[in-house]
């Protein structure tokens, strides 16, 4: 019995590993029990079926469009949602008979709803609701006779939308971010799992696996820490538990991926660093040079390594025990220098690494727990709660104001221009194929403009749903062929549908939308107006609506991919740049600072550009060159931002550690690294700038004094040496592809060089 709560354990940690914060899984199943609900009160009223489908719909909508992280945001956007439903109900209603006035008013609500969301997310949820209802009301044909009741039929979807969110499924942001905290954790040990996996390992096509798997764990960790700073303000009692738990989850992150490169270290991978390559097809590291470490010391690291995995999943009170503490005491003894075994020093390093992992492991518990016990604690044990709690002294940054954009300049004024010229050839066309169906058409032009930043993007998105659109078609056919006039079998498939729409949606829009397809043949079976020839008006409607929606990408006032990317591009490597240079600052004995924020807002923006650049890197793009250039820029500036983390991490250890000083020799390098990317910035501003990037010289070499040749293990230089050295060859890399200058300087040092490969 309890082997099989151990598995169920298990395999339920897995899952919230893969939905972090059981986000997917509450939206889906949110709006499932909306619409169950509407249907349930519409039928007990005798509702017909048409009115069955209009409410279902509206009821989807309600649950979807509300996207406030608090609930009383969430009640009052739900509150105006209403008034808001009839009025594009009535609307859509009286003007359906009449062709000209009620498209020109249609084109004029897609403007409007599309020009809201500068007014935040309340405004985007209710141009969100108007343009929706207008479309039920459309989608039903509803007549001037059926208002009273499809007034009531929208009511009542709305206050059962209102009871699944805030009674059936409720999510608040404390929930959510304990869920998010509860996948993190998950992560964080699927990592360590990966990470054993590789030692002792002598198959190179299973240690390939494992690299590969190592890579895509590592992945996920980091997008999990990604949607936890997300919903950190909004989750937390305040500003400062807010800013603790993310400086625990940062250095939980950024100890478990050095622990990933250096154990590839150990095992004598020739670019460990390949490690932190975030994209899927990134290419397998080479097979390990010689055979693993001797038996002894492969054992005794998988044995720690299981017993870091035991401290991570074992973070809840009734789980905790004197043995647990002497696991954790015996793993924390490796940040000194004398309990480390007689290994190489590349081993040694991991040994160190699992020490620091184990210390980032006990910050978290703090951080999410509280304080617990200290009987048991070992003197590194101490020492460590100590050195957390002088960083814990809150130290503020002030945020620097954003431009405020105008005009045009506004990107949803633009979108609003591009949707609404877009919507009015979608009505043209789609009038041509189908003057009863047109308004397919127009909702595909809506959508592929909907999270969508540039032209490239939209292209990409319009594929995307004409895939989806044209496979959905195929399966509607089947289930309509299945369910023949069973209405509640039709109901339950569509309900499944709907699951499946919302659970894939942020995995892939091609599920997304081969599910909504799959579930409008279904209901076309309900209104009784099913057959094949309406399927194929689907395909064709949405065809033209992604096309209508392109062409008004490429003309209208265009977002060309290359500039939005360019722009996301200068972002990073400010952050990188500011990041770097605040931690070099520190680590030289400069003021301290709030780093591993900074380093989050670095995350930020890798993420951004990771998402703008996907137009690019998408298999249908026709521009080889461009691909493989985005790709190898990507690739860069992920090695660059996990070293930059590592640096402020190491950085933030400085002013509350008695055994790690600060070194000032460390300033001059970090001048040179940060000159290096302004020069970066300024081509990127400027393509006739004149400056050069400097390269040649080994960061080592730039050191004056015995530890430039050596640096004692246990010495700030000796930690970030080689951070430094790899920020510096990254930051030279990213030259090349951006078309900038290298200088090469002349000064060189053997012996210094020396130094420094025995360090890296």
């Amino acid at each position: 019995m309890g082997l099989a709560r151990q598995r169920a354990r298990q395999v339920w940690d897995r899952f919230v590993a893969s939905d972090p914060g059981l986000i997917r899984l509450m939206a889906g199943l949110r709006t499932v029990a909306s619409i169950v609900l509407t249907l349930a009160v519409l039928v007990a009223f005798q509702i017909p079926v048409s009115l069955l489908v209009a409410g279902a719909m509206a009821a989807m909508v309600a649950t979807f469009a509300i996207s406030e992280p608090l609930p009383r945001d969430q009640a009052v956007t739900l509150a105006w949602g209403l008034p808001t439903a009839f009025a594009a109900m009535s609307l859509g209603t009286l003007l359906n008979h009449y062709v000209i006035i009620g498209d020109l008013f249609f084109v004029a609500l897609i403007f409007a709803a599309v020009y809201a969301r500068r007014f935040g997310d309340r405004g985007t949820s209710l141009g969100l609701i108007g343009f929706q209802v207008y479309f039920v009301s459309l989608f039903v044909h509803a007549h001037v006779g059926m208002l009273p009741q499809l007034y009531g039929v929208l009511f009542a979807a709305f206050c059962c939308a209102a009871v699944a969110r805030f009674a059936l499924v409720r999510a608040t942001p404390e929930f959510t971010l304990q869920r998010l905290r509860r996948a993190f954790r998950a992560r964080l040990a699927q990592v360590v799992d990966a990470q054993t996996a590789l030692v002792g390992e002598s198959s190179p096509e299973k240690l390939d696996r494992a690299v590969d798997n190592l890579r895509r764990q590592t992945a996920r960790l980091h997008e999990c820490a990604l949607m936890i700073q997300g919903r950190l303000e909004d989750g937390t009692r305040d500003a400062a538990s807010a800013a603790l738990v993310q400086r625990r989850i940062a250095d939980a992150e950024i100890a478990a991926e050095r622990l990933g490169v250096l154990l590839l270290k150990a095992r004598a991978f020739d670019d460990a660093d390949t490690l932190t390559l975030h994209l899927p097809d990134a290419p397998a590291l080479d097979a390990p040079a010689k055979a693993p470490v001797e038996d002894e010391t492969t054992r005794r690291l998988r044995r720690d390594l299981a017993g870091l995995h035991l401290l991570i999943t074992r973070l809840y009170p009734q789980d905790r025990g004197t043995g647990l503490a002497v696991v954790r005491n015996r793993l924390l003894d490796y940040r000194e220098d004398e309990n480390l075994p007689r290994a190489s020093l590349a081993v040694q390093d991991a040994f160190r690494g699992i020490g620091e992992a184990a210390r980032s492991v006990l910050g978290l518990r703090l951080a999410l727990d509280g304080p617990q016990d200290e009987a048991d604690d070992s003197p590194e044990a101490t020492r460590s709660r100590e050195e957390f709690d002088a960083e814990d002294v809150a130290i503020s940054r002030e945020e620097e104001p954003e431009e405020e954009l105008t005009g045009l300049q506004r990107p949803t004024t633009r979108a609003a221009f591009q949707v609404g010229i877009g919507s009015a050839l979608a009505i043209v066309g789609g009038e041509f194929l189908s003057s009863q169906r047109w308004y397919w058409a127009v909702l595909t032009c809506w959508v592929v403009f909907l999270n969508t930043s540039s032209t490239g993007e939209i292209l990409v998105k319009g594929y995307r749903r004409v895939l989806g659109t044209v496979i959905g078609v195929i399966a509607g056919v089947l289930l309509a062929g299945l369910v023949g006039h069973h209405t509640w079998t039709a109901f339950a498939l569509v309900l499944l549908c709907v699951f499946g729409a919302f659970f894939t949606a942020p995995l892939s829009y091609v599920l997304m939308s081969f599910f909504l397809t799959a579930m409008l043949g279904l209901l076309y079976t309900l209104l009784s107006t099913y057959s094949i020839a309406v399927l194929e008006l689907r395909i064709e409607e949405t065809v033209l609506g992604a096309a209508c929606g392109m062409i008004a990408a490429l003309f209208v006032l265009p977002v060309r991919t290359h500039h939005h990317t360019d722009r996301q591009l200068r972002e990073v490597l400010d952050k990188l740049a500011e990041v770097s240079s605040a931690a070099v600052e520190q680590l030289s004995g400069g003021p301290a600072a709030d780093l591993l924020d900074i380093a989050r807002e670095l995350d930020t923006a890798l993420d951004n550009l990771r998402r703008s650049t996907r137009p690019l890197t998408h298999p249908i793009t026709p521009l080889r060159v461009r691909r493989r250039t985005a790709r190898y820029l990507v690739a860069l500036l992920e090695t660059c931002a996990y070293h930059a983390r590592s640096l402020a991490a190491t950085a933030e250890l400085v002013p509350s550690s008695t055994r790690i000083a600060a070194d000032p020799r460390l300033e001059r390098a970090g001048r040179r690294i940060r000159r290096n990317i302004d020069v970066l910035i300024e081509h990127l501003e400027d393509e006739d700038a004149s400056s050069e990037v400097e390269s040649g010289a080994s960061v080592a070499s730039m050191l004056e004094g015995p530890e430039a040749v050596g640096p004692k293990p246990g010495s700030v230089t000796f930690r970030v040496l080689r951070h430094l050295h790899r920020l510096h060859e990254g930051v030279v890399g990213l030259a090349r592809p951006l078309g900038v200058p290298v200088a090469e300087t002349r000064e060189r040092s053997g012996k210094a060089a020396q130094g420094l490969s025995g360090v890296s």
